[in-house]
């Protein structure tokens, strides 16, 4: 899965919109990851294959968003 962090450097709207091109998800989810990464600090934001979650996760850093790409369920 991908995991984003809160920063004080990009707007909702960016992460809003980086979330939408790299998750290929709606507007809605989006936006109900980006406040729950900015309330909690840290949102789960996609779940896929390794390859795809480093896909996304390079594409939503490439604005300076914190990404973690780990497993969804410790073994």
């Amino acid at each position: 899965m991908v995991v984003i962090y809160n920063n004080d450097t990009n707007s909702l709207d960016e992460v809003i919109a980086i979330l939408i091109v790299a998750t290929q998800c709606g507007f809605e989810e989006a936006s109900i990851e980006t406040w729950e990464a900015h309330v909690f600090g840290k949102a789960s934001v996609h779940f896929g294959e390794q390859d795809e979650c480093r896909r996304a996760a390079s594409i939503i850093a490439e604005i300076g968003v914190k990404t973690e790409v780990t497993k969804e369920w410790i073994d």
